[in-house]
């Protein structure tokens, strides 16, 4: 164990009871009483929660740098309608963060967090030491390998870029408060978290994100060659409808020309093949994430939002038509009857930032490359047009088989009303015959003895053989007794 994880209590799981320690959760001591507040204040000065310096490690770990201010908003949205009794807006700043604020220094302190210089509103960014980004993996359950680097030094410059990155994530997720969490608070901040809740639903957690993400054209994962993208955050949340998004801050600094040449990396990394361990190729996206496999013949890659955020000069009104101009090779699809198919392609959809903090991935605010409505994110990235031809297809297959199946049934009874009719009736007791009565009466094959009694039931043909017999017999019986009355006697 290192000095670290002996310092800040991760990793005391494994050599305890040899168990990861699960999300959120730091182990904790056992010296018991007063040894162990001591000993936690000692490592721990600042008197953070183990909750509280997990937030923060999934937090950056996913964003790579941000403020005390939007660790809290993301990790712990309850406090954000707190402390409402505060004056100005900055007391009451200062006070829902303070938790995680006091976590920050003592992982700062532990030298897994560090200070990563100002944001143009002057407020202080954090992000994670390599050391750091090894625990933040642990905490997110996932491979170091796919935690890229650390964000060293990009708030240099005012980190305008990761901030407008940090922003679409949180307008993506929009963490919901818990209400449970809120007893005791103000009415009026309490109503305030249920109109939070109740707004519309974000995609996926925060697991579900990842920011910085390279996609190499040429090399590997952890080692890019040249040609390739980076995508600015990758969305997974197959259970929203939306399996793999990558998605593209634009700060309005670039050209058409500009972001058409990023959108052809994308591309380029999307049709690079790899080798499986059994000789086969596939995408190489799909060696890391998950997707349908789709429909052969209509396979499009994985789709690119483009999320425009009004700072410089440029006008995302101008500049989205000539983008889909220029790039019309990589998403244009083929007409195919009432719907298109995409196989190849690149869907593309643009949207802006205030808009989607407005209303988030559900309303109706995204335009896909090459269709004439807005729509809501799942749809715009989806092909809803040819889900409904399939849809309307399945319906009519259905009717069809049902229509068949109906068939069937009318023929049958027709030919059972049509059987019953001609069924033949008992000449005696006027009772239907079965069908094994009336398979017995029926002509049978060259030589074979016909029915004695073909038109009476079964019943009735034993009475009548009956009878029959009983008669035979009383007619031998009166032959003999005429015969012994006509010889003389002796």
């Amino acid at each position: 164990m290192s000095v670290v994880e002996e310092t800040i209590g991760f990793g005391a799981g494994r050599a305890l009871g040899g168990r990861e320690p699960a999300p959120g959760r730091w182990p904790v001591a056992t010296d018991g009483g007063a040894g162990l507040m001591a000993g936690k204040r000692k490592t721990n000065p600042a008197g953070s929660s183990n909750n509280h310096r997990g937030d923060v490690l999934r937090v950056l770990g996913v964003l790579k740098v941000a403020t005390v201010d939007q660790i809290q908003r993301i990790a712990a949205p309850h406090l954000t309608f707190r402390h409402t009794d505060k004056k100005t807006p900055s007391e009451r700043k200062t006070a829902r963060t303070a938790s995680h604020l006091g976590a920050l220094a003592d992982l700062r302190k532990h030298g897994l967090v560090e200070n990563g210089g100002r944001t143009r509103g002057g407020e202080i960014l954090r992000n994670l030491t390599p050391m750091g980004l090894k625990i933040a993996a642990q905490e997110l359950d996932r491979p170091e390998g796919e935690m890229g680097s650390a964000a060293r030094g990009a708030g240099r410059s005012g980190a305008s870029h990761p901030m407008a990155v940090n922003d679409a994530v949180f307008a993506l997720l929009r963490p919901k408060p818990d209400l449970a969490l809120l007893d005791g608070e103000p009415p009026e901040a309490v109503a305030a978290a249920q109109r939070t809740v109740a707004a519309s639903d974000g995609l996926g957690t925060l697991a579900s994100y990842a920011t910085e993400v390279a996609l190499p054209a040429t090399g590997t994962w952890t080692n890019p060659g040249k040609g390739g993208a980076q995508a600015d955050i990758v969305l997974a949340s197959p259970e929203d409808g939306v399996p793999l998004l990558f998605v593209e801050i634009d700060n309005c600094y670039e050209s058409a020309q500009d972001l058409a040449g990023k959108i052809d990396k994308y591309v380029r990394f999307c049709r690079r093949m790899v080798k499986e361990t059994d000789g086969t190729e596939r995408p190489m996206w799909r060696t890391r994430w998950w997707a349908p496999d789709g429909r052969r013949g209509d396979l499009p890659h994985p789709p690119l939002l483009l999320v425009f955020n009004r700072l410089g000069p440029r006008n995302p009104n101008t500049v989205i038509p000539q983008l889909a101009e220029l790039t019309r090779r990589h998403w244009e699809g083929k007409a195919y009857e009432a719907f298109h198919t995409y196989d190849g392609k690149l869907p593309i959809v643009a949207t802006g930032m205030n808009m989607l903090r407005e209303h988030g991935p559900t309303g109706a605010i995204f335009w896909r490359f090459g269709r004439g409505d807005m729509q809501p994110l799942p749809e715009a990235i989806g092909n809803p047009r040819r889900e409904a031809s399939d849809a309307h297809a399945r319906t009519e297959q259905e009717a069809r088989e049902r229509e068949y199946e109906d068939q069937l049934r009318r023929t049958a009874q027709q030919q059972n009303a049509e059987q019953e009719a001609r069924r033949p009736v008992c000449a005696r007791c006027s009772t239907k015959f079965t069908n094994e009565r009336w398979r017995a009466i029926e002509p049978a094959d060259w030589g074979t003895l016909r029915d004695s009694h073909p038109r009476l039931c079964d019943g009735c043909k034993r009475r009548a053989v009956y009878s029959a017999r009983q008669a035979e017999q009383a007619e031998r019986d009166w032959q003999e007794h005429v015969q012994d009355e006509a010889v003389p006697e002796q």
